[in-house]
């Protein structure tokens, strides 16, 4: 754009220029402006002062608050504007005085005579005062007499209640009494004479009603029960009330309870003796009747639930039913005597109830395990009870019939008192203080709140007459810790057997009831094993001491004879080990107890190993073997070995070592394989069978982890060993290496000057320490057993090393025949040991071709007897450097 004209000469301010953006900035103004205005900005407005300013009227008058919300205002404008409020002030109190100035002014006038007229109408106030207190008491006497009125009619009216209470009661005594056949006399209608325990159907005056049963007696009493219960309901309640009365029938209760209960007991063990004999007044029941006496078995049973009276039917089950088997079966010489078989002729089915958790190792005759049987997809009638393999094994028989009774006899019963059973039981009824005086009150009645209710017939009659049977009259044989042997054997059966009762069990609260009973923790605590596990303990250690008394390593005999270790000494360590969980010793309660031990044991033997091996040369820990890896070692640098011949003693001593530690390398192996392998198939089976899931915190190892700590121990032997046979296998390598040396004397010392075509005999004497060590190609060798596992790691390392003790020789060998060359006189020649000179005539020139010749020929021997050991020469730059060093013109290298 081209500039503009000069300015004026009259505009030398550039007025125009400045009126330019001073309209340019009103205008961004304006447009600033608006955007306030869209923003909703507001801007202050003036306020006059007047009475609803919140400064004025606050009850402090703050002075900095009111000038700072008139801050808009100039200080002169602020004082005009209260200036101007003081004027209106003034004038609105003036005008407030002249209003109300005449009233003002007649109010001493009015107020005249005021006071004897107050003293007036003060006189009366005390009489109305008296006349009020006097009707509020009349009032007050009048409410109390209603209240009593009241008060008496509600006690009549209790009274009524508990007469008529009383009236049911005695009802209910009377009925009661009427439907079990008590009939009162003079005689006998005493607290002294009421009480009788003969049945009331079977008492001299009730002839003939011994048949009752079969027609539906345990109905009857199921409905005496129920009459019983609301008996006990009122007689609380009036108890509660203090009634005489109730003392006065409590025989009469007593009475009626006892009768009931001897009822309940006569018709229960009646009940319970026909279907187990299968006969009933001499006669064979029948199919019908047999479903006749089941259904009332159950109905005595309800009734029986129904009064609380559990422990009763459990005492009637104990007395008549187990009692008698237990004294025809269980006594001191049980194990001794001929088996006799027990009938099964019971008159129902057997049922079974769902699978139960069972010991790793059983003892039952059917191959297939009875408690992996589903229970609920398999018809009941296909199941059978899982009986015990007896054999020859005297107290599994014992145990078959043991478990034949209750399946035979008891199961039926246990699984209708399981059906019937309630869970909520009214026991303040059985608290309330009207438990019988004459008689002992039942089992039931002391019991605690939930803990107690319901049938316990497994643990309570089945268990408790079982167990304490067999720890009074077998104990003496079952619990013999002194003979390991059989102590397992009996462990196991009786295990088994348990497991096996616990099978018949209606419901897993039964089984749940029976490991709680009292018998049943006191049978746990006769089993001592304790004194079974230090038998077992002093048995395995003392094997175990014997073989590792030795400090040295014992082989030989036959190969089978230590399979698959080599030593004695190893072998009596893996069969410590595999003995803690062999079927034959290993008990699932001491299954921390022998984990602990087989951790010992691979401590024991670490310690062994330390004291019997040779001194090892250590290495750093990030050079060890991994798990189920070769050994890395570390190279050493410029070989340092003595080239002085060893003698006969050190070879002997490095025979002996060779010997030691590939045996302790293939133990140690083989005893980290067989016991990661033993963990596998038996170990972490067993113990999870034994471990409790919480016993092992968050911050504690695990038990695979620890195992896998006692083996990395051993492992850690693997590392200096390997290190130590590589050391001496390459030292004996080098000394057939010295050979060499003498190449040129030998080369320049033969009469026949023609070239050679064949290796120098020391190449094939280099590597065979190796591979008598490995038994490659010359029969057995020290650790023919580790060659697939460490010939290609170890040959490797050791032909990296007599490579590098080949270029020593070499480099020295050179720089010798470079002083030879120079002290000869005069002699020039352009052909050296490793370079060309193919035109040179004269036997110098010769000997060093044919010296050449040999040197490779040797290198190209020395690799392919390397790779028969599997090594990769094409992987090895040792080797390679090697080979350019034969091939490589001398001049070149000088010149380089």
């Amino acid at each position: 754009m081209a500039p503009g004209p000069p300015s004026s000469s009259r505009d030398r301010f550039e007025l125009d220029r400045l009126a330019e953006e001073l309209e340019t900035r009103q205008s961004n103004q304006k447009f600033g402006d608006a955007e306030l205005d869209h923003q909703d900005y507001e801007l202050p407005t003036y306020v006059p002062l007047s009475h609803d300013n919140s400064e004025l009227n606050a009850e402090v008058f703050d002075v900095e608050r009111f000038l700072l919300s008139r801050s808009h205002t100039s200080l002169p404008d602020l004082r005009t504007e209260l200036r101007d409020y003081l004027a209106i002030l003034k004038e609105e109190l003036v005008k407030l005085i002249n209003d109300d100035y005449e009233a003002f002014i007649s109010l001493s006038t009015d107020l005249k005579g005021e006071g004897a007229r107050l003293q007036r109408l003060k006189a009366p106030l005390s009489t109305v005062r008296g006349e009020v207190f006097e009707s509020r008491k009349e009032l007050q006497a009048i409410q109390d007499a209603i209240q009593d009125k009241l008060r008496s009619r509600a006690a009549l009216r209790e009274e009524q209640n508990i007469v008529q209470l009383l009236l049911k009661i005695s009802d209910s005594l009377t009925r009661i009494e009427s439907l079990l056949h008590i009939v009162p006399n003079e005689e006998s209608d005493s607290p002294e004479n009421s009480a009788s325990s003969m049945p009331s159907y079977l008492r001299p005056e009730q002839e003939g009603t011994e048949d009752k049963n079969q027609n539906g007696y345990a109905k009857h009493l199921g409905r005496v029960a129920a009459e019983y219960t609301q008996l006990l309901y009122h007689a609380s309640k009036a108890r509660s009330s203090s009634c005489a009365f109730i003392d006065e029938v409590q025989w009469r209760i007593d009475r009626i309870q006892s009768s009931l209960s001897s009822d309940l007991d006569h018709l229960l063990s009646t009940t319970v003796k026909a279907l187990v004999d299968g006969k009933a007044g001499g006669k064979n029941l029948s199919e019908m009747d047999k479903a006749t006496w089941t259904a009332e078995l159950s109905e005595c049973l309800r009734t029986y639930d129904t009064l609380g009276l559990w422990r009763d039917a459990e005492d009637v089950l104990r007395r008549d039913v187990m009692r008698a088997f237990i004294k025809k079966t269980i006594y001191h010489g049980t194990l001794t005597n001929p088996h006799s078989p027990l009938l099964p002729h019971t008159p129902f089915e057997s049922s079974h109830p769902p699978r139960t958790p069972y010991t790793p190792f059983t003892a039952f005759a059917s191959k297939k395990n009875p408690f992996e049987v589903d229970y609920f997809t398999q018809s009941q009638s296909l199941l059978q009870i899982p009986l015990l393999d007896e054999g020859d094994d005297h107290l599994a028989r014992v145990y078959n019939q043991m478990l034949r009774f209750v399946d035979r006899d008891l199961s039926k019963v246990m699984t209708l008192a399981e059906k019937v059973s309630v869970k909520a039981i009214p026991a303040s009824i059985f608290r309330s203080g009207l438990v019988p005086t004459t008689a002992p009150p039942p089992s039931a009645l002391d019991a605690s709140e939930g803990d107690d209710k319901g049938f316990r017939i497994l643990a309570n009659v089945v268990w408790a007459e079982l167990g304490t049977a067999i720890m009074d009259e077998l104990g003496s044989v079952v619990f013999a810790a002194g003979k390991p042997d059989e102590f397992r054997k009996h462990y196991e059966t009786t295990t088994s057997f348990l497991r096996a009762l616990e099978y018949l069990a209606p419901s897993v609260h039964a089984i749940e009831a029976m490991r709680a009973h009292p018998v049943y923790i006191a049978f746990g605590k006769r089993w001592q094993l304790p004194v079974y596990y230090q038998l077992r303990w002093k048995d395995i250690t003392t094997k175990l001491e014997t073989a590792l008394s030795r400090t040295t390593m014992t082989t030989g005999g036959s190969k089978e004879l230590y399979q698959p270790f080599v030593t004695a000494q190893a072998s009596a360590v893996y069969w410590a080990v595999s003995s803690c969980w062999s079927a034959e010793v290993f008990i699932p309660a001491l299954g921390h107890a022998f984990w602990k031990l087989t951790l010992q044991i691979l401590s024991r033997y670490y310690v062994w190993l330390q004291k019997v091996l040779p001194d090892l040369e250590t290495i750093p820990q990030s050079t060890t073997s991994e798990k189920n890896a070769g050994p890395h070692i570390s190279r050493p640098g410029t070989p340092a070995q003595s080239e002085a011949t060893p003698t006969a003693e050190s070879s002997a001593v490095d025979e002996t070592a060779l010997a030691q530690m590939a045996t302790a390398l293939s133990d140690i192996q083989t005893m980290c394989r067989q016991v990661e392998k033993l963990w596998k198939n038996e170990i972490s089976l067993m113990l999870d069978a034994d471990v409790d899931p919480t016993a092992i915190d968050d911050e504690e190892a695990k038990p695979e982890d620890i195992l896998q700590q006692h083996l990395s121990a051993l492992q850690s032997f693997i590392p200096p060993m390997s290190l130590q046979v590589i050391n001496i296998l390459t030292r004996r390598c080098n000394i057939a290496l010295l050979e060499m040396r003498s190449i040129p004397s030998r080369i320049r010392a033969i009469s026949n000057k023609r070239l050679p075509s064949e290796p120098s005999p020391f190449v094939e004497q280099t590597l065979k320490p190796v591979k008598v060590f490995f038994g490659v190609g010359v029969g057995e060798g020290p650790a023919t057993g580790l060659k697939d596992q460490l010939l290609g790691p170890f040959g490797e390392e050791i032909f990296e090393n007599v490579c590098q003790r080949y270029i020593y020789y070499l480099s020295n060998m050179r720089k010798t025949e470079e002083s030879l060359r120079r002290l000869k006189k005069g002699r020039k020649t352009t052909f050296s040991l490793f370079g060309g000179g193919g035109n040179a005539k004269d036997d110098d020139g010769k000997d060093e071709e044919r010296i050449r010749t040999q040197m490779i020929l040797d290198v190209n021997a020395f690799g392919k007897d390397a790779q028969a050991l599997g090594v990769q020469l094409e992987k090895s730059e040792t080797f390679g450097s090697l080979r350019d060093m034969v091939h490589r013109n001398f001049v070149d290298d000088e010149a380089a």
